[in-house]
């Protein structure tokens, strides 16, 4: 058996500042995908991830029972599966920021959940916001505590657009421009990332007046600019704007960027060959990278896997 390709995402911007209510915006990246499957001699690897859904399907059943009014799935046929040897083959890179547990739950929701929201159907905010619901507290198995947002993606592969906590909606972006010199990146930090100690980081700084304070004087206000500006196709404007975030996130979120690239990112803003940004927690995993002139930024960060995501 071989169920649906569900793919990674990219947040390109709202890191952190959703949790705050910040806008936010989301996009598919079929570059990496993952679908539940069944093989007659499994790898290591499959053996593995079958262990893990093991527990996950535990973890559902009890979903399930605690709040039936919100989802309930078909526990036996999962549990059944899982005996089968099902597992998840995925070419999503864990600990890098791309939603590999959030393409897990949203082939796990498309097959085994009862009553499901489709894509198919007429997506009204309400049904939105239910998936997005639902997928929080499917994925909270793998990270404590998470916003739904990565599965939701995965789940219906179209830009999603974050208004505020309550207000989501899918949304188009401008469609690349492939003879284009900017492009949007990925930088691979070489390091395994985990979201949960670096939320936790963040959850004790804004404790601190003066953070709380920046987040939404400086944080907040460039990321919104920013998904504006993306959405609207303004690139002039956009660039000011990631310039400015980019500073604030060497400024404040220090912990969250690998120390050796605490250099690459100042260089970045100081020559405006390109502007670096987190991709997610942080901690590792990927960097989000974003130029007006692609074969410059290869130039200054020569030596660096760069993966382009989007062309202006």
């Amino acid at each position: 058996m071989k169920g649906p390709l569900f793919y990674s995402k990219i947040l390109l911007f709202g890191e952190y500042g959703i949790i705050k209510d910040s806008k936010g915006l989301s996009i598919p990246y079929n570059f990496f995908k993952g679908a539940l499957k069944t093989d007659e001699n499994p790898s290591e690897e499959a053996v593995k991830s079958n262990e893990s859904l093991l527990n996950y399907s535990s973890y559902l059943e009890d979903l399930s029972k605690e709040k039936p009014e919100l989802v309930t799935f078909d526990i036996m046929t999962l549990k059944n599966d899982v005996k089968e040897g099902m597992y998840f083959d995925s070419s999503i890179p864990q600990g890098y920021g791309v939603g590999s547990s959030g393409a897990l739950v949203a082939a796990i929701y498309d097959k085994y959940a009862f009553d499901k929201i489709t894509v198919l159907e007429n997506l009204t905010r309400e049904k939105l916001l239910s998936l997005k619901t639902i997928f929080g507290e499917m994925e909270s198995f793998f990270h404590g505590k998470s916003s739904g947002l990565d599965p939701l993606n995965s789940y219906l592969s179209l830009p999603i657009l974050i208004n505020s906590k309550d207000n989501i909606e899918s949304t188009s972006i401008p469609s690349q421009n492939a003879e284009g010199k900017g492009a949007v990146f990925l930088l691979d930090s070489g390091i395994i990332g985990e979201t949960a100690p670096m939320v936790q980081i963040f959850m004790e700084q804004m404790k601190n007046n003066g953070f709380r304070k920046m987040l939404k004087t400086q944080f907040i206000k460039h990321t919104d600019a920013c998904v504006e500006d993306f959405v609207s196709g303004d690139v002039k404007s956009l660039f000011g704007n990631l310039k400015q975030l980019s500073h604030v996130v060497l400024d404040n979120f220090k912990p969250m960027i690998p120390a050796q690239f605490h250099k690459l990112w100042k260089q970045g803003i100081d020559t405006n060959d390109y502007y670096l940004k987190l991709c997610g927690s942080g901690g590792g995993g990927y960097i989000l990278g974003f130029t007006e002139d692609l074969a410059k930024a290869q130039k200054a960060l020569k030596g660096h896997k760069l993966e382009v995501v989007y062309n202006f």
